[in-house]
């Protein structure tokens, strides 16, 4: 069971691929957040957005989750102005390198 509250009804292949690896990282932690994050915000990305998206998802979960929790620093090519998005929609206080 993903958790997820959004239909893929009428989404397009990209964004209900993406959607449906928001939901499936791998570590249950990294799909809450991601998958939450996807259910509020896929339908209306832009392409920018979702290439955005899609790179930070080629990060590691365990990365992921130390930057958006401050455990570590963010890096400053993945502290993009996505990645802030990402974190105010958590409400994570990440760190800068």
């Amino acid at each position: 069971m993903s958790g997820t509250t959004l239909s893929s009804d009428g989404l397009d292949v990209r964004r209900r691929r993406t959607h449906f690896r928001c939901w499936h990282r791998g570590m249950r932690e990294m799909d809450l957040i991601l998958g939450r994050f996807a259910d509020a915000h896929i339908a209306t990305l832009d392409d920018g957005e979702l290439d955005l998206l899609e790179t930070l998802m080629e990060e590691q979960d365990r990365d992921l989750l130390i930057w958006l929790t401050g455990e570590a620093p963010t890096p400053d090519d993945v502290n993009t102005a996505f990645f802030q998005k990402l974190a105010a929609f958590t409400g994570a206080s990440p760190r800068q390198a």
